[in-house]
């Protein structure tokens, strides 16, 4: 009869060892926190892999799994907003331009916060937000686009590109503050990166350029995203 008692002790013992270890293998720590919480937070970090796929030791964000979680966001009725954090060193353009526009066309208010780095096709992201902070020691590159591996030598590639590099600007341009003029100026300029053109932009100098709205951190972040949810709740415009 003990011996009886005594297993489903041991199985519940057993389990909450097993979800420990989890926890300490996905997260780094025993304490998970537990919150119910109507903001949803959308993480972009690593390299922003598409249609290829990364070497395995790439840290990657994948776009077929951040597509399905800003369409669960949009739908589901508990989330109230979305904040995006950014540490990305860019990526597959395409893919990054089809997250930038899922973030755009959210019926939902939607922070963007640069922590790090939001270089290359992380810019059009980071602008899609209706109101986007970056760090004070963030940094942004902004570079024209370019092509690995074997490219085929022919005017129609050449075109090609061209007008991929005009969808990127024509995004940024009508989701910031910047003017078509200056983002050209700082993707075309000479001497500032090493083998490369283009502009490395830190902190306060990228909402100088108007590229991003306002230097913060998470703490402001949040506290403007609950505002536009306020805002939205009482049925003003979602500025």
């Amino acid at each position: 009869m003990d011996s009886f008692w005594n297993e489903k002790p041991l199985t519940e013992e057993q389990d909450k060892k097993k979800e420990t270890i989890q926890a300490i293998q996905q997260l780094g720590g025993a304490n998970v926190p537990q919150l119910e919480s109507n903001i949803y937070c959308l993480s972009v970090i690593g390299q922003i892999e598409g249609h290829l796929v990364m070497p395995s030791h790439n840290k990657t964000t994948k776009y077929e799994h951040v597509i399905p979680q800003i369409v669960a966001a949009e739908q589901n009725p508990q989330v109230e907003g979305v904040i995006v954090a950014l540490n990305t060193i860019g990526g597959d353009v395409e893919a990054g331009l089809a997250i930038a526009e899922m973030i755009a066309t959210m019926s939902k208010p939607t922070v963007s916060l640069v922590l790090g780095g939001g270089h290359s096709i992380g810019v059009p992201i980071a602008v899609a937000a209706d109101v986007s902070f970056i760090t004070e020691t963030a940094t942004m590159t902004i570079h024209p686009i370019r092509l690995t591996g074997m490219v085929v030598g022919v005017p129609q590639t050449f075109e090609y590109l061209e007008k991929m590099q005009e969808r990127v600007i024509r995004f940024v341009v009508n989701h910031s503050n910047i003017t078509e003029a200056a983002f050209r100026q700082l993707m075309f300029r000479t001497g500032e990166l090493a083998r490369d053109i283009g502009t490395n932009v830190i902190g306060r100098d990228a909402v100088g350029y108007g590229l991003i709205d306002r230097v913060g951190g998470l703490a402001d972040a949040m506290a403007e995203l609950n505002r536009l949810i306020e805002a939205r709740k009482a049925g003003g415009p979602v500025q």
